[in-house]
């Protein structure tokens, strides 16, 4: 077959990258790092204790001298405050936000999977569609399918490429298309997801460390998130063309059925299964849109009569509203395919699901303390307040502190791939922090996901690189490395630049990033 010519003198690009995965690959896994951060939390809280720094807070008042609360360090190495953690240890854990937003999304999101629904979509979405609008589909339909899991990592790249090879184009184009959708596009979607559901758990108490009347939904970036779906489809298709089609098509490649283990038909009975999840799914919609309509209809708040308060059953109700919505479609489609004939492999699939959020659950255990002792500490209340004033004095405020903060987030993310890992840090100083700037925690939260999305695909650490690169020796064994990354970075580098560009356009204008969440916040 006909090889792509790459150069043998690696570029600065590529010698970073380089550095990215020798580095990346030397980290300890996330729970080990919060174990670590554990330890580093309790010694540096002794002496910022000892030093008596102290804050004003601008948030609360102390009810003995009706003044501002003045905020000090808290020594978590005291005899009191070791007794503390080992007696809260458990609620730490239990009480972790996003441990149970997470679990109960997966019960529907999971049976999606799981049953084979989602999969079933993607290939009837992609296989379905004119040779015209192929490319632009498999970016749309990546994008679309992080709403469930990682289904669309595993699933959606190797099937493009079936399908791409399928209409006589080069599979290696359908292959890196369908992960840049996936990957780079991790954080844009039409529908609240999980991933909104995950990040907003942090975002929320957070957010409550200055004001503790904060509320937020995970709906607080849909707007965005929907803009943001629309540019990065024909962004994707652009790069797809221009660039990456022309670096492999036009070779002499040749390929045989056996070159992918993914099958692209559908049976009859997966259509049968679709037809009817369809219609779950219509269904599912039409009695949540019903309970919307009128004065005083189930999903208004009581006080307000509104929709999109944040303590209206739409918008609190929100995680269990995703998961039905996953669950009905996942169900059907499983009843139908005669995958779930009874109660017992309804719940052998539920138990599946739930078992792969077992790395999950432990790093929530590790988060879930770092993050109690972080708050105790009060460190994350002094940071906030004196970082704040900080970047006040040096006049770094407005786009080009977020602009900072999307890149400073894109480059941790090369280091660090889960989303919740960098998020359970970062949450609790950037979050305040901007808060206190003026700035809503749904902005900074919007901003971190920018980041946390556009070098997904070149980090050589991402969990689902190594996948890729292994579909990709499929259709070319001499295949490395440098090739992925060299053909994924345009994706990030124009992804990143019409993201940045979009959320300084809605900075200026002072558009809402979704129900309840907008750029300025007025305590």
């Amino acid at each position: 077959m006909g090889k792509v010519k790459v150069e043998k003198k690696e570029g600065l690009l590529m010698q970073f990258l380089n550095v990215v995965e020798r580095v990346g690959n030397k980290l300890p896994d996330p729970v080990t790092i919060f174990v670590i951060l554990w330890f580093v939390v309790m010694i540096l809280s002794y002496f910022v204790a000892k030093s008596g720094v102290t804050a004003i807070h601008p948030g609360q008042i102390d009810e003995a001298t009706g003044k501002n609360l003045v905020v000090k360090g808290v020594n978590l190495l005291s005899k009191e405050q070791l007794q503390l953690f080992l007696t809260n240890i458990v609620t730490n854990f239990t009480s972790f936000a996003p441990l149970g937003l997470v679990l109960v999304t997966m019960l529907g999101a999971g049976l999606a999977e799981k049953s084979g629904y989602m999969e079933t979509v993607m290939k009837s979405t992609v296989t379905k569609v004119p040779k015209k609008l192929l490319t632009g589909t498999i970016i749309f339909v990546g994008i679309m399918a992080n709403a469930v899991a990682d289904a669309g990592f595993v699933v959606l790249p190797p099937l493009a490429a079936l399908v791409f090879l399928g209409v006589g184009r080069h599979p290696l184009v359908g292959l890196f298309s369908g992960y840049a959708g996936v990957a780079a596009g991790f954080s844009a979607n039409l529908i609240v997801s999980m991933l909104d559901v995950l990040v907003a758990g942090f975002t929320i108490p957070a957010a409550q460390i200055i004001d503790p009347n904060y509320t937020g939904t995970p709906a607080m970036n849909w707007y965005f998130l929907i803009v943001s779906t629309l540019i990065l489809v024909v962004l994707g298709t652009f790069v797809t063309e221009k660039y990456l089609a022309p670096r492999f098509e036009g070779s002499d490649y040749l390929a045989t059925d056996s070159d992918s283990d993914v099958d692209s038909e559908i049976t009859p009975l997966e259509k049968k299964g679709m037809k009817y999840a369809s219609i779950g799914l219509l269904i599912c919609i039409i009695i949540f849109i019903a309970l919307c309509i009128g004065p005083n209809a189930f999903m208004k708040d009581a006080k307000t009569g509104s929709l999109l308060a944040a303590s209206s059953p739409l918008m609190a109700g929100m995680v269990p509203i995703i998961t039905i919505i996953f669950f009905v479609p996942g169900l059907t489609y499983g009843i139908i395919t005669k995958r779930i004939k009874n109660d017992k492999d309804l719940a052998a699939i539920l138990y599946e699901s739930m078992a792969g959020m077992g790395s999950y659950i432990v790093l929530a255990f590790a988060a879930g303390q770092f993050l109690a002792l972080f708050n105790s500490s009060n460190m994350s209340s002094l940071l906030s307040i004196k970082g704040a004033l900080w970047l006040k004095g040096i006049g770094l405020t407005g786009p080009g502190l977020l602009v900072a903060f999307v890149v400073f987030a894109a480059f941790i993310n090369l280091f660090v791939g889960s989303c919740s890992a960098k998020w359970a840090v970062m949450a609790p100083i950037f979050v305040p922090m901007f808060l206190m700037l003026g700035y809503d925690p749904a902005l900074t939260q919007m901003a971190y996901r920018i980041g946390d999305s556009i070098t997904n695909p070149i980090s050589p650490i991402f969990t689902y690189f190594p996948v890729i690169l292994a579909f990709a020796k499929k259709y070319d064994k001499d295949i490395g490395i440098g090739t992925v990354m060299a053909s994924m970075t345009p994706y990030s580098l124009l992804f990143g630049l019409a993201w940045i560009a979009l959320l300084v356009i809605f900075m200026i204008f002072n558009l809402p990033l979704g129900p309840g969440g907008g750029i300025y916040y007025h305590m």
